[in-house]
Order: C-alpha cells, then sequence, then structure tokens
C-alpha cells in the first residue's frame, strides 16, 4: 500500500512520492500538546476496513480514523503500518499523524449503501481513536452519530479519556443498538507507564473512564493489554492491577500477553536494551519462535488472571440489545478497502 490508495483522488500510477499530491495538507500547530506534531490531512476513499478472513480477530469490519499514534506505546503492533506509506515506524510512527478528515460523512455515506449489511464495526483495534488529536479533530462524534443513526453495532477499545466528551452520544447509541465498550489497562505500576505508554493518561485516570462509564449505565470491560513479561508479570503486580480494575466497576477483565511483530518488535527491543538490558537475551529466548510468547506463558498469565478476576468479583458483561433499525435512505454502493489488522 502506499499514500495514494488513501486519497478520495488519486494521482496518476506514476505518481509514488508519499506527499506529492494536492489530496493532502500537512499541517503542524504550535501548542505544548502538539509540539513536535506533524498532522497530514487527507479525504479518505472509503472508511470502512474489511478485516482479512485468515485474521483472529472476532469482528469483520474496522473504522480507523487515524494512522500512527501520539501514545508512543514502545510495544504498538501497528507501528508496521507506518512503512506501508514510507514512513518511520519508530519516533515517525508517534508524531507523524494521518488524519481522515472525511471520516464521518464518508461513513455515513457507506452505511447508507444497498450493499451494507449492518455488520458490527470495531474502532480503536489499530491505533486509538481518542489519542490527542481527536481533541482538535472531533471525528469520533460524527463517527458514532453515523453508527447510531444506523442502528449499527459497534465497539471501541481505547487507552484514552477523551471518549467521555462523547458520553451522551455513546448512551443514545446504546438505546437503539449493541456498543461495546473496552479500555485497555495492562498494568498499574506508574514507572512502567511512565517508560513504554509515555503519551497515554495514566492507568488511574483510565480506569476513572471504567468507573464514569459504569456509573452512567455503560458497561465497560478492561483489556488488561499488554502483560509485559518480566516487568509487568509478578503475581503482586497481577494482583495489584486486577484489584483496581476491580474496584472501577469494570464488567470483565481480559487479559493478553505483549506481542511482537516486525516493526514494533525492532522499537521495543531498541528501547528494552536501553532500559532494561539485562533482560534482552530472555525476550529473544522467550520470543525466539516469532512475534507470540509460548503458549505455556501465555496459559499462566491467562488462568491467574482468571482466578484473581474471580477472587475480586469480576463477571462478564452482558450488553446485548435489541437493534432497531430506521429507515435507510438508498445511495450508491460504496466499496469498502482492505486493510491489514490485529489487536493491539
Amino acid at each position: 500500500m502506499r499514500w495514494d490508495n488513501l486519497v478520495e483522488n488519486p494521482t496518476t500510477a506514476g505518481d509514488t512520492a508519499l506527499f506529492g499530491t494536492s489530496a493532502v495538507t500537512t499541517r503542524t500547530f504550535d501548542t505544548p500538546e502538539f509540539r513536535g506534531i506533524t498532522f497530514h490531512e487527507i479525504r479518505a476513499r472509503s472508511i470502512l476496513n474489511r478485516v482479512p478472513g485468515a485474521s483472529r480477530m472476532p469482528f469483520e469490519w474496522t473504522v480507523n480514523p487515524y494512522r500512527g499514534c501520539t501514545h508512543a506505546c514502545v510495544y504498538c503492533f501497528a507501528r508496521k503500518t507506518h512503512s506501508y506509506l514510507d514512513l518511520d515506524t519508530g519516533l515517525g510512527f508517534d508524531s507523524q499523524i494521518v488524519v481522515k478528515i472525511n471520516a464521518p460523512e464518508l461513513l455515513r455515506r457507506q452505511l447508507a449503501s444497498r450493499r451494507w449489511q449492518g455488520a458490527h464495526v470495531a474502532m480503536g483495534t489499530n491505533v486509538d481513536c481518542y489519542q490527542r488529536a481527536e481533541g482538535r479533530y472531533r471525528l469520533m462524534p460524527g463517527i458514532i452519530a453515523a453508527l447510531r443513526d444506523h442502528a449499527n453495532p459497534f465497539s471501541i477499545l481505547t487507552k484514552g479519556t477523551l471518549i467521555l466528551r462523547d458520553l451522551e452520544l455513546l448512551r443514545q447509541a446504546s438505546e437503539v443498538t449493541e456498543v461495546g465498550i473496552s479500555v485497555s489497562v495492562g498494568f498499574t505500576d506508574r514507572e512502567l507507564w511512565r517508560t513504554v505508554e509515555p503519551g497515554t493518561p495514566s492507568p488511574e485516570r483510565r480506569l476513572d473512564v471504567v468507573r464514569t462509564l459504569t456509573d452512567n449505565g455503560i458497561g465497560c470491560g478492561v483489556l488488561m493489554a499488554p502483560v509485559i513479561p518480566f516487568l509487568g508479570d509478578h503475581p503482586d503486580q497481577l494482583r495489584a492491577t486486577v484489584r483496581a480494575i476491580a474496584a472501577s466497576g469494570a464488567t470483565s477483565v481480559t487479559p493478553l500477553v505483549l506481542h511482537l511483530r516486525p516493526g514494533a518488535r525492532e522499537w521495543f527491543m531498541a528501547w528494552l536494551g536501553e532500559h532494561h538490558p539485562y533482560l534482552v537475551r530472555r525476550y529473544e529466548r522467550l520470543y525466539a519462535e516469532g512475534a507470540y510468547a509460548p503458549k505455556w506463558y501465555q496459559r499462566r498469565i491467562t488462568r491467574h488472571v482468571h482466578e484473581l478476576a474471580a477472587e475480586f468479583g469480576i463477571g462478564p458483561a452482558d450488553r446485548g440489545m435489541p437493534r432497531r433499525i430506521p429507515m435507510r435512505q438508498e445511495a450508491e454502493p460504496v466499496e469498502p478497502e482492505p486493510t491489514q489488522l490485529t489487536l493491539l
């Protein structure tokens, strides 16, 4: 994939320069929260992305209004996707943010297509749709409103507290369709948080989001991800994290061990060599077979977290609701674009 494949009016096939097209507007903002960040605004051709059939994901369609993420999580699997646009997967992923400025209107049009069957749409599974850029571009209110108006089921996974801005829209959507919200909190260790997730709200603030959502009648689960081997997997750390998740009122907790795909692996291992060089060889052995930790390790973590969840009384959520679909306006079919996807 290259840049012109994303834009609404692509240039000729021979023009392969990344930003050599009038369809892209590049901006920087001289404000403290955006200092050092470059935004590349595009009008995308499609916003509903089909998940490859071989994917392990329990959903088939996603919406990603942004590429790149100022959360700057050193382990983020999505770093590799920046290379598809000839962008750097390290600091470039953290500071070169692609913004699909027409995402709400485009989604509304695609949902109205006679070819669209109302499948579940997942958001936040590539990069966070409530990263800092959302505070300026405000794409999510229009996206949620479109899904609400078509009674289309959806889910959101986020580390951002900005989701609370859209609480009323989420409440309205939950009245007509199934809405699933999950917040990602892999650990509560503040020292670990500051080094591996430097651009995110603190774990405590994220758990406040869970508490606020549940207090307002919107069930919210926690994806306990990633559990980071040798840094965040001590039994005392797991217990402290699950206890805090339970105290927030989360409807469920789902552990997920760190995985290191190409792009993320190189960046994470460079970080590990700088901050914890004594762990480099252990990681090389643990991840010698590929991107995922061995099954025995994953099972051990999952079993321990499930035992702690039972101890602290965290049960599964029941978010299923009848779907009431209003009359749709007819529109011409819009062909969704394919995309690769994994979770976290």
